[in-house]
């Protein structure tokens, strides 16, 4: 029982130190052409190599309006209608990491916090004094730092690296859903459309009842 209790209060004493490792930073996700355009560019730059999007066409991205040139690029000789596939195979990033690495195609969906989470993992490397690299919001990530956040001590730079990491949030939010804005335009005309009808039916409705009476 002595050793129970022991144990609780180590655990109380230590999960406040957590909660404040683990603090998301909160931010207003872009959805600007420009900023998808620049998420997505930063991504296949830095993640492409190990990621996939499987849920995401180049196609999608050419409908959005990303600049076909880069798409071309990108691509390669694959068709358009391909999904954006990791340039590693599953079985190389076995041998590499022991797993492979998650698709990020739904991934500011999947995680508590959304896109908040996402961009405070990408910002949350750090190097501990034995020279190990860990994450705050993440400590068994296998991932390594991708961004370089956590061997940069210059503040300009950090504040470029604090900007691509969130345009590739705003680029994740957008492929987590591609055609929410779509979806919200139609939206509006849906309503309208009942808004229009209810008026309709209403006049319809006194038309008749004048009648009976």
């Amino acid at each position: 029982m002595k050793k129970f209790i022991i144990l609780c209060t180590l655990c109380c004493s230590i999960s406040p130190v957590w909660a404040a490792e683990a603090k998301l930073e909160e931010i207003q996700v872009d959805t600007s052409l420009a900023a998808i355009e620049r998420g997505v560019d930063n991504l296949m730059n830095n993640c492409h190599s190990c990621h996939t999007l499987k849920y995401i066409k180049y196609r999608d991205l050419a409908k959005f309006g990303i600049d076909k040139k880069k798409i071309d690029e990108w691509r390669g000789d694959q068709p358009m209608d391909a999904p954006l596939a990791s340039l590693m195979s599953d079985e190389a990033a076995m041998q590499s990491f022991g797993l492979v690495p998650p698709d990020l195609s739904l991934m500011t969906k999947a995680r508590e916090g959304g896109a908040d989470y996402v961009y405070s993992y990408l910002l949350g490397y750090y190097n501990t004094p034995e020279g190990e690299t860990k994450n705050h919001i993440f400590p068994e990530t296998k991932m390594p730092d991708p961004l370089g956040i956590s061997t940069t001590t210059d503040h300009a730079q950090r504040e470029e690296i604090k900007k691509t990491a969130h345009d590739i949030v705003s680029f994740l939010s957008w492929a987590a859903d591609p055609h929410e804005q779509e979806r919200q335009r139609l939206g509006y005309y849906v309503i309208g459309y009942l808004v229009i009808l209810t008026l309709l039916l209403y006049f319809v409705k006194n038309q008749i009842w004048a009648r009976l009476k």
